[in-house]
């Protein structure tokens, strides 16, 4: 065949070229898909010209090999014309000697009648063999050609119940690989086939009606070069097109609204009727000129409303199966003008931006020797931004190693001008406000709840919200699901440094926020703030020392944020804060890590404050006595290492977040807590010694506790009745009964390493997660079996636990590795989809290990210990790999069992299991042999399972780390039938027990979690994504 780059360079006359027998569709199939292949740009050779002969004439062997496309229409009277089999010789010598695309149709006939030559297709056939009176060489040269015909897949017309739609979607067929080679213009760029699809799928190219697409982002995103590759690869598909790029620019002086309008008008006709000049008077002249056109107009870099009023006001301004494409960056122009169709676009993955930076920098996907870091951390600096990618790539193409490190260099602090050129676009488009807001976001908030930021400009006269908004819209920041403020810019560092950028071009007495470090130690230590100054964020990384001067807020009475922290760990920084020095009266957020005093100034004001953070602070003692706190919604004290008490927090009404975490002196926690009565998540993981807590502190917000590592508390006391997540470990509590058992909302439970934890009386029905690893725990309540919502049940660890009761129907994760005296087990029959892991459980007996690998046969997944293969699985074979001498079918499952052990003794271990198409992770193996079952559909995967003309089935098996063996390998059918059958069987039970020196999992219902739901431990994986099928 020939190579792809021969057939894709060539200009072809005609898309399609159609063989068929004239009397059978020429009036009827083939007159409706010359219709549709119009409606869709598609151009088909027409023969009504061509004179019928003997043999096929040279015009018609010229039209077949100049056709992209042959579509050859096998009806039952076909090969009674030797015309068309010769034709389909010609089309199949082309297929193979130039490449050529060939389609099939199956109009009433079988494909094994015309592979064959059977049936009516067989008769005519033959009689047109006889008749031509052929030698058998002439008659084997038809014969084949019809066999390798019929052996291409194609649209059966006694399948379809609905001819227009089966001619629809053989019209969709063709354009899809017309446009399968776009044009060379866009080769070689990173991720643009996954833009580009996307993109036709909005555009809906077989709707007739006029549809608007949007394609939106951020600067230097690749809006632009999205819109233009879509341009170029279905500009043949409609009439007439256009791209009016720089729309941006195109609000110039001298005109009023009415008459840029009327300017915007002559452009675009100007471009699209290919006439120079053009001159209107009018508005109405888009809608008269090209009422009955299918049009696709390109509207680049669009950023204000009046701009698609004037170009594209009404859909019933364009014809039938017209396309209008805009890019912008304001998706509030899109709501504005009623466009919902909307793509925006994502960033580029690690892997597809280091491919981008390496296409400009080294002319290849790839880096070359030594130069693998570099590039990874230019990337990073880049914030993976297409823009950035390429304007950095470029200037580093053809320069050494030492050239490199120096761009790094400059990168960390500078961005590059074309870059911050672009990007400053989005930011000079706004107000003096939303300004403001966007800079201070960059500076203080990147990565902040927008509740907390909301609360942060309260008595700014701003409406915050409404900001906010605007900025998504701008595709400045946007807004996560659960309210967080993030760059658009894809990482921390180009934003800020954007905004960096912008606070450096301010005049220094205008300046409102400082972030220079030594114009910084300037102010505070000589006192030269201004009132201009609302910010301040100082990195005192590198700072040798600094001596705060006790007047240095005086002169900034507006400084509303100030944040003073270490960009890096370099231990040089000194920082002297004199004991009478006056923090600003309206300070709203206070940011110091590593507070060097042991107290906070006496006259501190607190009453306008939001956040304070004190972070690895030296402090002893925060304030005395009841301090007016009504703003405040976040404290974190973590690492506070000399903090021993906790100051009067009764006035704290709007607090939510209390971090504690690793305050290590800390001893009791005040009772002042009763009045928290908005406090939602409470974190104190390593206050090794806290002893006290309030009785009955049942605050009714309060959805989160953290008490990892308390290891001296010994009474749990009542903390909330509306408790979602509570994590405890290393807890010496006897009895947990009055903490949980009024706990009616609970969804995680964990309850780690408790040593004299014995059982469980109660457990809400409310619980997902449930996680009592490597606790002393006996027994497990009767009642779980009625935890109806429960999916994650964790016991590795737990040594002592003598059976497990009737376990729900909802539960999808059973970890009981390590469990040695475990002796009765009882599954859960109502899913399919349940993972049971018992690694190095090495009591199981034989009806318990039955009763595992049926539970786990269509897509469930288990580890057991095992040294081979059970009788059961009746494809069996040594080694890694079997194969199958028959296609299972199907409509059943397969179940594959297989040997495993690891090659070397490791005291950590997860192992994955390649099954040419199934990745699986296992546990840490411990010693010997392991059995992983597990269990899929065989339709799941059958157009991916290896498979030969044969009908053969291969499956092939691999260690993913090389870390594994695989001694034995086997597969059984599960019949569809047998598969109902297993989950109405009932329950098993046999015994159960191992051993394991590995870190217990911990398991979560959020699979993302922030950092205030952090339980504090070392999570080893998401069961969620640790066990998954391709």
């Amino acid at each position: 065949m020939a190579s792809s780059s021969s057939f894709t360079s060539r200009n072809y006359s005609y898309n399609v070229f159609a063989s068929f027998h004239g009397p059978d569709v020429r009036k009827t199939l083939l007159s409706h898909m010359r219709d549709q292949f119009k409606r869709n740009g598609i151009t088909m050779f027409d023969d009504q010209e061509i004179e019928r002969c003997v043999t096929i004439s040279p015009s018609l062997t010229e039209a077949i090999r100049e056709s992209r496309i042959s579509i050859v229409i096998l009806s039952k009277k076909y090969a009674s014309s030797s015309w068309c089999l010769d034709e389909l010789v010609e089309i199949l010598k082309c297929k193979e000697t130039i490449g050529q695309i060939v389609m099939t149709i199956f109009y009433g006939v079988k494909p094994s009648d015309v592979r064959i030559q059977t049936g009516e297709f067989g008769i005519a056939f033959s009689e047109t063999c006889a008749r031509k009176n052929l030698t058998d060489g002439e008659k084997q040269k038809w014969s084949k050609a019809l066999n390798n015909v019929g052996n291409i897949a194609g649209e059966d017309f006694l399948t379809w119940d609905n001819e227009a739609k089966m001619i629809k979607k053989i019209a969709r067929d063709v354009s899809d690989k017309l446009d399968a080679t776009p044009s060379r213009d866009f080769d070689g760029m990173v991720g643009l086939e996954s833009h580009l699809r996307k993109m036709e799928c909005l555009l809906d190219l077989d709707y007739d009606g006029v549809r608007m697409v949007a394609i939106s982002g951020p600067a230097g995103i690749g809006k632009t070069t999205i819109a233009r590759a879509l341009h170029s690869l279905l500009s043949y598909r409609f009439q007439l097109t256009c791209f009016v790029d720089n729309l941006r620019g195109s609000y110039h002086c001298g005109f009023d609204e009415y008459g840029l309008k009327l300017r915007l008008q002559e452009q675009l006709l100007s471009n699209i009727l290919n006439q120079d000049g053009i001159r209107i008077c009018h508005l109405g002249v888009i809608q008269e000129r090209l009422h009955d056109q299918r049009v696709l107009i390109i509207l680049d870099d669009v950023n204000d409303v009046k701009q698609l009023e004037a170009l594209a006001n009404e859909p019933t301004w364009f014809g039938p199966g017209s396309r209008i494409v805009v890019t912008t960056e304001n998706k509030e122009i899109l709501q504005q003008h009623g466009i919902n169709n909307m793509y925006h676009v994502g960033f580029p993955s690690d892997e597809e931006a280091l491919k981008i930076l390496c296409r400009y920098a080294f002319r290849q996907s790839y880096p070359h020797n030594c130069f693998k870091e570099h590039a990874k951390r230019v990337t990073e600096f880049c914030c993976n931004l297409p823009l950035g990618l390429r304007v950095v790539g470029s200037s580093l193409r053809g320069k050494n190693e030492d050239e490199w490190k120096g761009v790094i260099h400059r990168l960390e602090t500078i961005l590059d001008r074309d870059i911050e050129k672009v990007l400053r676009v989005g930011y000079e488009s706004l107000h003096e406000k939303e300004q403001s807001l966007f800079l201070h976001i960059a500076v203080f908030f990147n990565y902040k709840e927008s509740d907390l930021v909301k609360a942060m400009f309260a008595d700014n006269h701003f409406d915050t919200e409404q900001g906010l908004k605007i900025l998504v819209n701008r595709s400045l920041i946007y807004i996560s699901t659960k309210g967080e403020i993030r760059p658009c810019a894809s990482g921390y560092l180009l934003l800020q440094q954007v905004g960096t950028q912008v606070v450096h071009r301010e005049k220094p007495w205008k300046r409102r926020i400082i972030i220079d470090a030594q114009e910084i130690c300037d102010v505070l230590e000589h006192a030269k703030g201004t009132r201009a100054v609302s910010g301040i964020s100082f990195d005192i990384s590198g700072i040798d020392e600094v001596s705060i001067s006790k007047k240095a807020f005086k002169r900034m009475p507006n400084l509303r944020f100030l944040r003073v922290y270490k960009g890096k760990d370099d231990g040089n920084d000194v920082v002297h804060i004199p004991g009478e020095m006056e923090f600003p009266r309206r300070l709203r957020l206070l940011h110091w890590e590593a507070y060097p005093s042991k107290y906070l100034p006496h006259t501190i004001h607190l009453e306008y404050l939001v956040e304070l953070n004190l972070q690895n602070s030296q402090l002893e003692k925060l304030w005395e006595g009841s301090q007016p706190l009504a703003n405040l919604k976040k404290m974190d004290l973590l690492a506070s290492g000399n903090l021993k008490e906790l100051p009067d927090l009764s006035k704290a009404t709007k607090l939510e977040k209390l971090n504690l975490s690793f305050c290590v002196s800390l001893v009791e926690i005040p009772s002042s807590f009763l009045h928290l009565q908005k406090l939602q998540t409470l974190t104190m993981t390593g206050c090794i010694n806290l002893e006290v807590m309030p009785a009955h502190l049942n605050l009714a917000s309060l959805k989160q506790v953290n008490m990892i590592g308390c290891s001296r508390l010994r009474n749990l006391p009542v903390i909330s009745t509306n408790i979602r997540r509570l994590y405890i470990s290393e807890i010496e509590v006897e009895d947990e009964r009055a903490s949980i058992k009024s706990c009616s909302r609970l969804k995680n439970l964990t309850i780690r390493k408790g040593g004299k934890l014995k059982g469980l009386t109660h457990l809400p029905t409310s619980l997902t997660t449930v996680n009592l690893s490597n606790s002393d725990i006996e027994r497990i309540p009767e009642c779980i079996k009625d935890l109806n919502r429960l999916q994650y049940l964790n016991l590795c660890g737990c040594r002592r636990l003598s059976s497990l009761p009737e376990l729900p129907g909802s539960l999808m994760f059973l970890y009981a590795e390590d469990c040695e005296s475990l002796e009765t087990v009882f599954f859960p029959v109502n899913t399919s989809y349940v993972h049971l892991f018992f690694t190095n459980c090495f009591k199981l007996g034989e009806q318990a290990r039955k009763a595992i690998i049926r539970q786990t046969a269509t897509h469930g997944k288990a580890c057991l210990p095992g040294r081979e293969v059970p009788a059961e699985f009746d494809h069996r074979d040594s080694g890694n790999s079997l194969t199958i001498n028959r296609l299972l079918s199907p409509d059943n499952c397969f179940q594959v069992c297989l040997v495993v052990s690891p090659k070397r003794q490791i005291k950590e271990y997860r192992g994955s299991i390649l099954c040419r198409l199934v990745i699986d992770d296992l546990d840490p193996i411990d010693r010997v042999e392991h059995l992983f079952i597990f269990g899929n559909k065989i339709e799941d995967f059958r157009a991916e399972i290896i498979s030969n003309v044969s009908r053969e089935m291969m499956f092939k098996f691999s260690s993913h780390y090389h870390d594994l063996y695989v001694t034995e390998c086997g597969v059984q059918e599960i019949y569809a039938s047998e598969s109902d059958q297993i989950f109405e069987d009932g329950y098993y039970s046999d015994t159960s027990g191992g051993s394991n020196d590995s870190e217990p999992r911990e398991v979560f219902e959020d699979q993302v979690s922030n950092d205030d739901d952090d339980d504090g431990s070392s999570l080893r994986s998401n069961p969620a994504k640790r066990l998954k099928t391709r």
